[in-house]
């Protein structure tokens, strides 16, 4: 098989909250006929990114075109997880036309890349592109990117200083790594804030790299998909804070899956989550829930104090409505007191 006759693929990475689901989920409704196929990794016990994409009722987009890969990083288990999940795609009598790969928010790209190497697949598939998403208004908010000249300066005076801090390697891994950086929430800032975060994501680039500005995920598929950069034959140019075969530590993070009852309403659940979120080491806070006397399934997302919901279905007949709510968080995180704040 010929390198234009390999099957492309987009690796979608990003930290926590970022909007890459919502990124791929804006792709594969404007497909416009293209087959595509997704596959989706997550941080922790609970499938919510895979089952919010094969539920979305987009045409095409169902539980067949949708691989979930739950409880473990992708970068991680590359031979026992990703590699025989993308077999199974590829062995299909239609194999897709382009597949999707959504990395979970504390996943390195770079060995994932590494793994388009392997002799049982590089001769089928190539990586498109690596896509890096950002959270404009973290990054703004200096969450997740330091200060470019402060850290240069605290180096010069002291050449033993490293990153030292999780958040912030995995945030710059996946910046190094990327073919093209979509700024995402951008219409959050304003033009100061966004000239801000352009300066911050520059400064840790290795290269040239295209920047786009998008409010909530909303990108071209034709800017997203079509890059070629064959990134699996271009590592070299992808620096990492972790050397080749070296996982990054996930001890780091933990994840638990907490009940919620029913909801009074989105409103009432939104500030019991944005309560939750100030439970310090807490990160993220995503899943599904009930609103009392209402047919739909709410979504609720929350990052930082930020917190967003939705009605995005109505629920199946014989569907459990048991709400229940992610909390992704630095390790040791008090989780009775995220749980209490969640209960109300």
């Amino acid at each position: 098989m010929s390198l234009v006759e390999k099957i492309p693929c987009t690796i979608v990475t990003g930290f926590l909250g970022a909007g890459k689901t919502t990124l791929v989920r804006h792709t594969v409704e404007n497909a416009r006929g293209r087959r595509l196929a997704i596959i989706v990794n997550e941080f922790g016990d609970l499938g919510f990114d895979g089952s919010f994409l094969a539920a979305c009722g987009i045409e095409g987009c169902n539980e067949d075109s949708v691989v979930e890969l739950p409880n473990g990083c992708i970068c991680c288990t590359v031979a026992d997880d990703f590699v025989p999940a993308l077999t199974k795609l590829l062995d299909r009598p239609e194999p897709p036309e382009h597949i999707l790969i959504e990395t979970s928010g504390l996943a390195l790209p770079k060995p994932l890349v590494q793994a388009f190497q392997w002799p049982a697949i590089r001769s089928r598939v190539t990586v498109d592109g690596v896509v890096a998403v950002v959270d404009g208004p973290a990054v703004a908010a200096g969450m997740f990117a330091e200060d470019p000249d402060a850290l240069a300066n605290q180096r010069a005076a002291d050449q033993s200083v490293d990153h030292d801090n999780p958040l912030e390697e995995v945030f710059e891994d996946q910046i190094l790594c990327a073919d093209l950086v979509v700024l995402n929430k951008a219409d959050l800032l304003d033009a100061a804030g966004r000239d801000k975060v352009r300066a911050d994501i520059q400064a840790h680039l290795p290269r040239a790299v295209e920047i786009v500005e998008t409010e909530h995920g909303r990108l071209d598929p034709r800017v997203l998909l079509g890059i070629a950069a064959a990134a699996e034959d271009d590592l070299d140019a992808r620096p990492s804070h972790h050397g080749e075969g070296e996982d990054h530590d996930h001890d780091d993070f933990e994840s638990v899956a907490i009940p919620v009852g029913i909801a009074g309403s989105p409103e009432d659940l939104s500030a019991r989550v944005e309560k939750a979120a100030e439970t310090e080491g807490v990160l993220r806070i995503k899943g599904f829930a009930e609103v009392k006397g209402k047919p739909m399934r709410l979504v609720v997302q929350g990052v930082g104090r930020r917190v967003a919901s939705h009605y995005d279905r109505p629920w199946k007949g014989s569907e459990p409505r048991d709400g229940r709510l992610v909390v992704i968080g630095l390790k040791g995180f008090d989780q009775d007191a995220v749980a209490a704040a969640l209960r109300g």
